[in-house]
């Protein structure tokens, strides 16, 4: 088979788990409300900050992931013993 499963199985998880961290966080998000202070609101743009950024990073794990699902279905495992090749030099006269 052409497919390296551990390299598949690596994506798959990889995918999943960039999907369930995208599903919190959306649920997360920080809600701003009317007359907030000015400490509240710099926290509030911090906190809003941060979550964007653990959204960033989640979609580079599904990415990543998605990749590896790619590299799996062109990787080949070298069998030990296999055929060697032998180069042949050219009958020089």
């Amino acid at each position: 088979m052409l497919v390296d499963k551990k390299i598949l199985a690596g994506g798959v998880s990889m995918i999943v788990v960039g999907m369930i961290l995208s599903g919190v966080l959306a649920d997360m998000t920080p809600i701003g409300r009317e007359g907030m202070t000015e400490e509240e609101k710099y926290e509030f743009m911090v906190n809003e900050r941060e979550n964007e950024d653990f959204k960033t990073l989640a979609g580079i794990l599904v990415g990543v992931g998605f990749l590896l699902i790619l590299i799996s279905f062109g990787a080949r495992r070298k069998r030990k013993g296999g055929a060697k090749k032998t180069e042949k030099k050219p009958a020089t006269k």
